[in-house]
């Protein structure tokens, strides 16, 4: 396939890239500082533009089976950054017709697992609470998402960690794995490629986690 990534130089970022040229995918990684950028192989082209202006944007996802986003704040003083990044992505997508798009989120931003406990519930609401502008500049992006003509999939992890990819976590389609705390980056990346043909998420949140 031919995909795009934004966010290419972030943790989810370069893990999707990484293991999507692995898998044989040609891929186009939009990045501002191409320095920043560890992963090198055939079938990568590096296209460095400004993410704030989707007219410069237009040829980078032009043509491609699937667009993928690890765009987002860094931190607190960052939130703002995932709803109006996404929206530039989502203005060059429709411009050039480009349908699939997959982006991360975060855990808390969705529904409560079924059958939480109260220890799960409350750290749940006091993450969220530490973060409220963070979360909340999420919340804008996923309703960005579904006023959108994109067949979007919006993935959901909770709290991550460096560690390499394993295949071994859970997904729930349109909720949250239950007990579900941790997971490495690149098994969140792993998850998000292997989406791109699972029509089960499509307009959907998927859970993600341990």
């Amino acid at each position: 396939m031919k995909l795009t990534v934004f966010g290419a130089t972030g943790g989810i970022g370069q893990e999707i890239v990484r293991q999507a040229l692995k898998s044989g995918h040609q891929v186009t990684a939009v990045v501002r500082d191409p320095t920043r950028l560890t992963v090198t192989g055939g079938g990568l082209e590096i296209f460095r533009a400004d993410v704030t202006d989707p007219e410069a944007l237009r040829a980078a996802v032009a043509g491609r089976d699937a667009v993928l986003s690890g765009l987002g704040a860094r931190s607190r003083k960052d939130a703002g950054v995932a709803a109006r990044l996404t929206r530039t992505v989502l203005d060059a997508m429709e411009a050039e017709g480009v349908r699939r798009l997959l982006v991360v989120s975060a855990g808390p931003v969705g529904p409560d697992p079924e059958g939480a406990a109260l220890v799960d519930r409350t750290m749940r609401g006091l993450i969220s609470g530490i973060l409220k502008d963070v979360y909340a500049d999420l919340k804008e992006m996923e309703d960005e998402l579904a006023r959108s003509t994109t067949d979007w999939t919006v993935v959901r992890p909770p709290r991550l960690q460096n560690k390499p990819v394993t295949g071994s976590y859970r997904t729930v389609v349109g909720g949250f794995p239950l007990k579900g705390r941790f997971i490495a980056r690149a098994d969140v990346a792993h998850a998000m490629l292997a989406m791109i043909d699972d029509p089960r998420t499509v307009k959907q949140g998927v859970g993600v986690a341990y």
